[in-house]
Parts: C-alpha cells; structure tokens; sequence
C-alpha cells in the first residue's frame, strides 16, 4: 500500500494539474479553438467530430497499453511518461494545419493522455489509505478541480483571444496551451515521485476483475463516455451558430470550469456513503439534463443554468467509478480495475463526436446532438442504477458499514 505522506494536499495538488493537462487542455480545449479551426480551414461537422474520435481512438489505444502495463511498471513512471508527452503532442497540434497532421497529433495526444490519467486516479486512491471521508475528497477533486481549472481558464482566454486576434490564430491557442503546460510540470512530476513505490511484480498478479458482478457500472460509464463529450466538443460550435458572443462563449466556459472546480464538495457525501451504482446514476442524470436544456429552451438563462448543472456532474463521473473500485476491490486490483473502467470509456467516446457531427451536417443543427447525447446519459444512469455493491466488499478501517448502501 503507498503510505500516507506528509503533504498529501500539495502532492494532491500536483497530480491534480496533471489531470489539468491530460483531461482539461488536452481534450476539452478542442472545444473551444473549434470554431475557429472550422472557420479558417473550411470544416463541417462531421470533420469537426472526427478529431475528436480520433483523440479517442488513441485514447483507448492507451488505455489497453495502460491496462497490460500497470502489471510491469509503476503508475509514478507511467503518469509521468503520459502527461511529459501529452504535452510535447499539444505543442505539436499548432505547428501545421493539414488534417492528416491534426488527425496524428489528436491521436498521440489522446494515447498518451490516457497513460497519464488512468494512472492519475491510482496514485490519488493511496493518499489517505486509512481515512476513507478525505480519500472520496482527494479523488473528487483530482478529477473535478484538476479538469475544471483547465476549463476556467481556456475559457476565460481562448474565445477572448481568437476574437480578437482572428481565426487564423487559432495554432497560436495551441502553442500557448502547450506552454500553460510546461509551466505545470515541475510539481506535477515531484508529486508523482513522492508516490514511487516498486513496479508490481509479475508473480504478483492482481486478484481478478469480477466483470460478471459490475457489468451494470461499467455499462453506465460508457453510457458517460458516448454522451458527455458531445456537449464539450460542440457547445462553442452550437452557441457560435446561436449567434453568441465571444464574451458570453467565455462567461459560459468560466461558469462550467468554476462549477466543475468546486463540484468536489457537493459530491463527496454521496461518493463517502454509497458503494453502489447509486451515485453513477445520479452523477450521469445530471449531465443529461445540462446537455438538454440549452436546446429545450434556448436562452442565455438556460445556458447559465446548463453550465451550472453539467459543471457541477460531469467530472465526477471518474471519481464515482475510481471510488467503486475502491471501495469494492482489493488493493492489488485498483490499477487495472482502473484501467478496465477507462478502456470502456474511451470505446464508448470515439462514437460520440463523429456520430454527433454527422448527425448536426444531415439536420442542420448541432442541438439534435446534443439532445441524442442526453437520451444516451439518461440510459446509462438506468443501468448504473441496477448496481448492487459486491457482497465481499474490503472494508476500509474506518468506515461504518451501516452508512453504505
């Protein structure tokens, strides 16, 4: 087991940045520089969408590699390795226009995201071993506030910056983005390092995944990954073809990024007291109705309201699986149970956008998909509802069984 260290806070802090880079800029800031990107080099929606998947499929390429490596290597060498190549991909995405170029780089980008961000959620499981109230904590904000700082502040710039400077700019976003990250890598890499414990042995296999018995959870989460990331990769697009201004764009962002920073302390007691299924479900109904109603009723009020409420859910999406698997599964297994849950997920993504953008160019409208990715959350949350803790469950020390369903 890693041992609590004497300053789980700031070694907290350091992994949460690097999620900042390899779930916040690294896949959400597309988003964001997509309109201009579309702008200046003539894309549709389905052209559009399909970098997205393609993040994705290079995404579940890492994921898998992750998964058949977490049993040779350490998480500190493998989080490390993803998040300094992550960035080096995103320095690269600005350097030329070409398709077949942004294609590659939104690939790599993706592949070594996922090496930094499975591994992310391991090493943050093992921060307060014998407290279980602050380590449901320091998995919420690891997810929520190291993804929502990213949010916050691409979105207090980039719609700012590219009005301003032109769509043609939009490689230059790219490159600031990459240099944003440089600057986190300091702490992000000390703090892995006050985690460096042995690379498992391979006589040390972990205990088996019971797949049979969280097949219900796992469904939920690809139901998160088909449905959520329709809303991030379009909603700039959307609300450009509302005819929205690039200070409301940014306000709407900040918004999300602000509640996404504190969605921590809103899902910690249901994270702490359910072993279920229970908090996956009500996490992915929350996220359905913030995908729906921008469309359902159109207005600057209801996107607010849509911000708040996707904001305060989406990220705690991972840290409702990652607490799963803690709470129901030996230590030995947390990696690649983690790992398990992200390959599912990433699947699950790459159909999302390109779907979603074929969809938007054959009706005209990209808040068609953003309603179809709501109906897909809403199903997820079904199934996720049906999953029952397992009955042979390790208990953490401190815990009181009478307060877990």
């Amino acid at each position: 087991m890693i041992e609590a260290h004497k300053r789980p806070w700031l070694v907290l802090a350091g992994l949460a940045l690097g999620v900042t880079v390899t779930n916040g800029f690294a896949r959400f800031a597309y988003g964001l520089i997509l309109p201009a990107m579309q702008s200046d080099l003539g894309w549709n929606y389905a052209q559009a969408g399909w970098l997205n998947t393609a993040n994705a499929l290079g995404y579940i390429a890492g994921a898998v590699l992750t998964m058949l490596m977490i049993r040779q290597y350490s998480a500190t060498s493998l989080f490390s390795f993803g998040l300094i190549t992550t960035t080096l991909a995103l320095l690269a995405t600005g350097l030329i226009s070409d398709l077949w170029w942004q294609t590659l780089w939104r690939i790599l980008v993706g592949f070594f995201g996922a090496m930094s961000f499975s591994t992310a959620g391991v090493l943050a499981a093992g921060l307060f071993p014998n407290d279980p109230r602050r380590n449901a904590l320091a998995i919420a904000i690891l997810f929520g506030t190291g993804g929502g700082l990213a949010i916050v502040l691409s979105g207090a710039s980039l719609p700012l910056f590219l009005a301003h400077y032109g769509a043609d700019h939009w490689p230059l976003a790219w490159i600031i983005i990459a240099a944003i990250c440089l600057l986190f890598l300091p702490l992000c890499l000390w703090s892995a390092a006050q985690l460096k414990r042995p690379a498992p042995k391979q006589t040390d296999a972990p205990a088996p995944i019971p797949i049979t018995q969280i097949w219900a959870q796992l469904a939920g989460y690809a139901g998160f990954g088909l449905g959520y990331i329709v809303f991030l990769t379009f909603l700039s697009a959307w609300m450009t073809q509302q005819a929205a201004s690039a200070s409301f764009i940014a306000a709407v962002w900040i918004l999300l990024g602000l509640c996404i920073c504190v969605s921590p302390l809103v899902w910690r007691p249901i994270l702490t007291r359910h072993a279920s299924g229970l908090p996956l479900a009500m996490i992915l109904t929350c996220i359905a109705l913030g995908s729906a109603l921008p469309v359902l009723f159109p207005g600057n009020f209801s996107l607010l309201l849509a911000a708040v409420i996707f904001g305060l859910s989406v990220f705690m999406a991972p840290s409702a699986v990652t607490n799963f698997a803690r709470q129901n599964l030996p230590e030995r297994s947390w990696g690649a149970a983690i790992s398990l849950f992200t390959v599912v997920f990433a699947v699950a993504q790459t159909l999302g956008p390109y779907a979603a953008g074929l969809l938007g160019d054959l009706a005209g409208d990209i808040g068609i998909s953003l309603l179809g990715a709501s109906g897909l959350l809403l199903l997820g949350a079904a199934i996720a509802l049906t999953q029952k803790p397992l009955i042979s469950r390790p208990m953490d020390q401190n815990a009181k069984p009478g307060k877990q369903d």
